[in-house]
């Protein structure tokens, strides 16, 4: 910095002020400082800024499974929002592992992040919620449900309506034996049954819909799929709770040589690219996870902003009817 004032012939409280943006300084003297910055190649020192401020500007957010193009695209929302406020964003993967989901978070604060974004691998895992308890830090939760005392803000969509539009969508085209594949026991599966049995119950309808619960990937998908075809009575529509058990649903209806909206009404949840480039087009319950994203990011900025009071943001979710979905005759 003293290099820099040198060379700017200015003072060295000038230097200070320009490089930390402070508003007392003059466009000239900016400017002479900044050209001063980079004839030298001058960087300034992060850890020393950070530890006068009490701050790192830095934000950690733990993904259950970065390889998820849902989660990536929320990553990127958070991400872009933060950046333009003048914080960083560091990315774990926990690799849908609890255990890791703790460690991160243990890592994260070592590192004196301001903040946490987080869409865990698990709800209830005592460890984790333990270190969430420990970690002194505004926490902002993506589609999950923790302890009130965790005290975190949280953004969440609204999967039970978009199911629920779905579901009634196919008992309106006459189906009744109706199959959810849903993955772990996480918010967006509680909410996706809710609205599967919201669905059949505003109808009047006997249960007569089948869920099957697993781990949110395409091997569940498959698994779950092979299972439901085998039975004597195949469901006549099912719903993937998920872009990647659509990838393994696909490839058993693939194997098996069935036809999508011929033989089998079938719904994906979130719109995943692939839904569209196939023929016939899938019909999904959309979201919009880029604005997911954004609104975390926007959630924790206001915790790091000084308001302390945990708030919750509910997006929509869409059904969007494609010709996946065929009527069948009702007996």
């Amino acid at each position: 910095m003293r290099e820099v004032a040198e060379l700017a012939g200015v003072a060295l409280s000038s230097v200070s002020r320009v490089l930390t943006g402070h508003p007392d300084t003059s466009n000239e003297m900016r400017e002479r400082v900044l050209a001063a910055v980079a004839q030298l190649g001058y960087e300034p020192d992060m850890l020393a800024q950070s530890m006068r401020r009490g701050s790192t500007m830095s934000v950690g957010f733990v993904v259950g499974d970065i390889s998820n193009p849902l989660l990536a695209e929320i990553a990127h929302g958070a991400e872009t929002t933060l950046r333009d406020a003048g914080y960083s964003m560091l990315l774990t993967n926990s690799d849908n592992k609890a255990a890791l989901d703790a460690e991160h978070i243990r890592l994260l604060r070592q590192r004196r992040v301001d903040g946490l974004l987080l869409s865990l691998a698990a709800e209830d895992d005592a460890v984790t919620i333990e270190a969430l308890r420990n970690a002194d830090a505004p926490i902002v939760l993506i589609d999950r449900e923790l302890p009130e005392d965790i005290g975190a803000s949280a953004v969440l969509s609204d999967h039970r309506s978009g199911i629920r539009a779905a579901v009634e969508h196919l008992i309106d085209l006459g189906h009744r034996d109706i199959a959810l594949i849903v993955g772990q026991p996480l918010r967006p599966s509680r909410e996706r049954v809710a609205g599967l049995e919201e669905a059949f119950a505003a109808r009047g309808l006997p249960p007569t819909y089948s869920i099957v619960a697993g781990q949110m990937t395409a091997k569940h998908g498959q698994a779950a799929t092979r299972a439901l075809l085998d039975r004597a009575t195949p469901p006549t529509a099912m719903v993937a709770g998920g872009n990647q058990i659509l990838v393994g649903t696909l490839r058993e209806i693939v194997e098996r040589g069935v036809a999508v909206g011929q033989d089998l009404s079938l719904v994906s949840c979130d719109d995943y690219a692939i839904s569209e480039l196939l023929s016939p087009q899938i019909a999904v319950v959309r979201r919009d996870y880029a604005e997911m994203g954004k609104q975390a990011a926007k959630l924790l900025l206001r915790r790091l902003g000084g308001d302390e009071r945990p708030r919750t943001v509910t997006l929509p979710t869409t059904f969007v009817p494609r010709a996946s979905c065929v009527r069948v005759e009702t007996s």
